[in-house]
C-alpha cells in the first residue's frame, strides 16, 4: 500500500544493515508517520507487545524476523538452536490471543533445526523470515480477489449505488504486511471501479479503527465514516449497512473467531437485521488444534489505563488525558470470541466458505482431523 504515494510494506529489513529490521510505529499514528529499527530480539518482544507493530498477520511476521534477529546477532560461541529457542520463547510470552506469533516463531524453529552448519541456519533464519512476510502479503492479495465477489454482487443488485461496508478494529495492510484482510476486497473493488463506502468502528480503547483504519483508507482514497463503536446496531437497523467484514486474530478450525472486543456485538447486530458478516484471514491465522473458540481461545487482559486514559493529538504533540475518576477500576478484555453460527462465511486465499469444520476442512484437506 502506498503512504504519501509512496509504497511501504509494515516490515522490512533495513536496505543499508542487514542487522536491522525496520517497521512504522503504529502508536504515533495517524498524527506522525514514524519508521523505528529494532536491532535485537528484546527490542521486538516490546515492540509486539506495547503495539508499536499489531494485527494477526504482522505479530506472526514481526515474530518471524525477531528470531531473525536472534540468529543474526547471537554470539559466536552460542549453540544456535538453543539460542533461538530460548529467544523464541520470549517472544511467545508477548501476546497470547493471536496465534500468528507461536506459529511464526515454531515455523522459525523448525527451519534453523533442518540447515547444517551456522552458515546454513543463519541463512535458513533470512529465508524463513523473508517467507512469512511474503506469503503474507500474497495471501491478503488472494483472499482480496476471492472476497471483492461479494462486493460486486451487493453493487450490482443496487445498480451500482455505494456498497456500505462495516468494519471492526484494524484489519488492513497495518495489521498483516501488506493489503490486510478485512481490507483486502475493499481495496480490489476500488481499485475496479466499484463505488464503496466504509464504516469504521472507531475499536475503543486503542482506537484501531479511528486511529489506522481511517487514515490507511484515506491515503488510498476510499470514501470512509468514522462512527463510535455502538452506533453499528443502529445503522443496520436503517439498512445502512449491507455487508460486515472483519479480520481475526486467532480461528478454530471449527469456524469460531476470535477477534478485537466488540466483534462479538457486531454479529448479533448483524444476525438480528440480516446482514451477511463475513471473516476475513489468512491460513496462518486459524488454529488446527482447539474445538471451542469461548472456552479455549486465550482472551488478552491488558492494563486498565488503556481504557482510563485517551491519547490524541493537542498543540503539536501527542498527548494522553484521563477520562474516568482517579480511584475507579478499569477493566480491559482485548479480544472476544464470536461463535460461528453467527457467521456468514470465511474469506481465505483458497478461497470464501462456510464457517464450520466440514468446509474449512475442504478447503485445507491437509489440515482436516
Amino acid at each position: 500500500m502506498k503512504v504519501q504515494g509512496e509504497h511501504y510494506r509494515t516490515i522490512w529489513i533495513h536496505p543499508d544493515d542487514l542487522k536491522v529490521v525496520q517497521i512504522i510505529d503504529q502508536r504515533d499514528l495517524p498524527h506522525r508517520f514514524v519508521v523505528e529499527d529494532l536491532v535485537t530480539t528484546g527490542e521486538v518482544a516490546a515492540a509486539i507487545k506495547d503495539m508499536h507493530v499489531r494485527g494477526a498477520g504482522l505479530i506472526g511476521a514481526t515474530a518471524g524476523y525477531g528470531m531473525y534477529l536472534a540468529a543474526v546477532t547471537a554470539p559466536a560461541q552460542t549453540e544456535l538452536v538453543a539460542h533461538l529457542e530460548a529467544q523464541g520463547a520470549e517472544l511467545k510470552a508477548t501476546r497470547p490471543t493471536a496465534v500468528n506469533l507461536a506459529w511464526a516463531v515454531d515455523r522459525q524453529l523448525a527451519a534453523v533445526r533442518s540447515a547444517a552448519g551456522r552458515d546454513e541456519q543463519l541463512a535458513a533464519a533470512r529465508r524463513c523470515a523473508d517467507e512469512i512476510a511474503d506469503e503474507d502479503a500474497e495471501f491478503c492479495r488472494r483472499l482480496g480477489e476471492h472476497g471483492v465477489s461479494l462486493i460486486e454482487a451487493i453493487s450490482k443488485r443496487k445498480a451500482g449505488a455505494p456498497v456500505n461496508i462495516l468494519t471492526h478494529c484494524n484489519a488492513g495492510w497495518l495489521a498483516f504486511v501488506d493489503y490486510g484482510s478485512a481490507t483486502a476486497p475493499i481495496y480490489a473493488a476500488f481499485d475496479r471501479g466499484i463505488k464503496v463506502h466504509v464504516w469504521v468502528d472507531e475499536t475503543r480503547p486503542r482506537n484501531q479503527g479511528a486511529r489506522l483504519t481511517a487514515w490507511e483508507l484515506g491515503q488510498h482514497g476510499v470514501p470512509h465514516t468514522v462512527i463510535p463503536d455502538n452506533v453499528g446496531g443502529h445503522l443496520m437497523q436503517h439498512q445502512l449497512v449491507d455487508l460486515v467484514i472483519t479480520g481475526t486474530d486467532r480461528t478454530t478450525h471449527t469456524g469460531d473467531v476470535g477477534n478485537k472486543i466488540g466483534t462479538y456485538l457486531k454479529a448479533l447486530a448483524a444476525k438480528d437485521n440480516d446482514v451477511p458478516f463475513y471473516v476475513a484471514l489468512p491460513s496462518s491465522t486459524f488454529d488446527w488444534e482447539i474445538e471451542d473458540g469461548v472456552a479455549e481461545i486465550p482472551i488478552e487482559q491488558r492494563g486498565g489505563d488503556e481504557v482510563r486514559y485517551a491519547r490524541g493529538w493537542l498543540d503539536d504533540q501527542i498527548q494522553e488525558v484521563r477520562l474516568t475518576p482517579a480511584d475507579s477500576p478499569a477493566a480491559n478484555y482485548a479480544f472476544d470470541v464470536t461463535p460461528r453460527r453467527l457467521i456468514t462465511g470465511l474469506i481465505t486465499e483458497r478461497g470464501i466458505c462456510r464457517a464450520d469444520k466440514d468446509a474449512i476442512g475442504e478447503l485445507y484437506p491437509e489440515h482436516r482431523r
